[in-house]
């Protein structure tokens, strides 16, 4: 990446920038910045998590979407407005356009989360499932927008809406004098863009860190390529930055003022996410966990700096968080299933329940099998499900249970 040099293009947004922090200020939360001790030991730097999710449609697309629609015609508003998303931008444009009497359609791909369609329907704007993939949703709204005459507001590549999000970087000049880093996830790259340029333009010494996802890294492709490509679609928990393509506009603002880029996996994405909620007691989804991931992960080269983590949206459907959770506590050892061979005679499941209330373990769910699970005929196979403390109980558990003879197999 190359060294920050101001430049003409540069000072033009940096002003747009200010301009759209006045424009939307009275109609955008001031998200706090907040100290994480917590995670600050973790990582070993000194984080500060600015929570976006906190806006009123749970992430900071409100920012870009609302400077846009403030700047449209007065016949652009009459005509109205479409765009294409998985979520979060369409909740934004939705609720900033409904407010204002602008009629909206949105088109949502359908791998996007229900709970993120039915908040866009909620805020107001017509809703159109098509396409499997960000890419065909957006094609689709652009031949709408052509066939009714509606303005299509970009969620990322569109200068309006990178000045909108680059008030962030604003506000953390303001909250954070001591800052020297920002850890930001990268999509399209609309919020790193805004960002950087908000920072570096007049502190160039704080370093500009992008995450994303491993499954679809179309910012460091587009810099390894010098150019936006269009790379394979794939799945991935963080749904807000699916992008196979970097924008052309976001591009070259990414390759002029970002150090350094990184990817997480989904792992180390649902980890953070769980870590957020347990220890921050604050709830992101998979995209606005990713720079916290890459912190946890010590993905960066960071170095006990003071740095600025952004929590970018908080939109996750709650069977995907279910899931998660429940994940998080199998790996952390605080939930464990087995399956034991049993002798099918009354009063075998009490010994055997007698044997893991003596080390403190809490069953909360049976399953019994006698014909699937190959036990022989007089015996029965049951799973059990507990909560425990830790690996180090789940061990001594298992090995109390081996020594009092039962059969038995981990399975979670």
């Amino acid at each position: 990446m190359t060294t920050h040099k101001a430049d003409t293009a540069g000072t033009g947004l940096y002003a747009a920038i200010r301009e759209a922090a006045a424009r939307i200020g009275d109609s955008i939360y001031r998200t706090p910045c907040q100290y994480s001790a917590f995670l600050s030991e973790a990582t070993g730097q000194r984080i500060y998590l600015k929570l976006e999710n906190l806006q009123m449609t749970g992430a900071y697309k409100e920012r870009g979407a609302l400077n846009k629609i403030l700047l449209l015609t007065a016949e652009q508003r009459e005509r109205g407005v479409i765009a294409a998303s998985a979520g979060n931008h369409a909740q934004a444009v939705a609720y900033h356009a409904t407010r204002r009497g602008i009629r909206s359609t949105i088109v949502m791909p359908s791998v996007t989360p229900m709970v993120k369609v039915i908040a866009t329907q909620n805020f107001g704007a017509e809703v159109i499932v098509f396409g499997a993939n960000y890419d065909e949703a957006c094609a689709y709204a652009l031949e709408l927008a052509a066939r009714r005459g509606l303005t299509f507001l970009h969620p990322f590549d569109d200068p309006a809406v990178i000045a909108g999000q680059g008030t962030i970087g604003l506000e953390l000049l303001e909250q954070c004098p001591q800052l020297e880093a920002v850890v930001v996830p990268v999509g399209g790259g609309g919020l790193i863009a805004g960002i950087a340029c908000a920072i570096k333009e007049t502190h160039p010494k704080i370093k500009i860190i992008g995450v994303e996802t491993a499954r679809l890294p179309s910012m460091i492709e587009a810099l390894a390529h010098h150019a936006p490509v269009t790379i394979p679609s794939a799945s991935t928990i963080a749904d807000g930055i699916a992008v196979r393509r970097a924008g052309d506009v976001t591009y070259g603002l990414v390759a002029k003022y970002v150090d350094e880029m990184v990817t997480v996996e989904e792992e180390e994405i649902a980890s953070a996410i769980l870590t957020l909620l347990e220890k921050e007691k604050t709830l992101a989804e998979g995209a606005g966990a990713a720079a916290t991931a890459a912190l946890l992960q010590h993905k960066t080269s960071l170095d006990g700096q003071h740095a600025a983590v952004i929590v970018g949206g908080g939109n996750i459907d709650v069977s995907l968080l279910s899931r998660i959770i429940e994940r998080g506590l199998v790996k952390d050892g605080r939930l464990v299933r087995i399956r034991v061979k049993l002798a099918d005679r009354p009063g075998a499941l009490v010994e055997l329940s007698t044997v893991i209330a003596s080390h403190k373990a809490n069953i909360v769910e049976l399953t019994f099998n006698r014909t699937y699970y190959g036990v022989s005929l007089g015996d029965t196979a049951i799973d059990v499900t507990m909560e425990t403390r830790g690996a180090a109980q789940v061990e001594e558990l298992l090995g109390a249970i081996t020594a009092a003879g039962y059969s038995h197999q981990r399975i979670l």
